[in-house]
């Protein structure tokens, strides 16, 4: 029974991590600084409000956003290089990721209107 009993633990222990959502300690300060990036030039443009738009608009599909920027890989170069833009698509295939870009984003436009 000892077997079956060590089969149920393990499962337990599986499960309470199986729904876990990485929160902000998932992105590094290489990935804050690409987004950092991305929301000054959203910002530069006068880009803001489509631009939330668009994330808010994305929040539920952020993983299947991700994979459709490969189809978008020429246009966001201009703003990426090709690591940075490999780098961009991996942060947005995490929870959370949407999140993050829109406080950014809302923190440029607050500093560019203090400015």
């Amino acid at each position: 029974m000892s077997g079956q009993g060590s089969r149920i633990e393990r499962f337990r222990a599986w499960w309470s991590h199986a729904f876990a959502v990485d929160g902000d300690a998932a992105f590094d300060e290489r990935d804050r600084a690409l987004i950092d990036r991305l929301a000054a030039f959203v910002v530069r443009r006068r880009m803001t409000v489509p631009a939330l738009m668009l994330l808010e608009s994305w929040r539920p599909l952020n993983f299947i956003g991700s994979q459709m920027l490969t189809f978008l890989a020429p246009f966001v170069t201009m703003v990426f290089s090709e690591q940075e833009y490999s780098r961009f698509t991996g942060i947005l295939e995490r929870r959370g990721s949407i999140d993050l870009i829109i406080e950014r984003i809302e923190k440029a436009e607050g500093g560019r209107e203090e400015a």
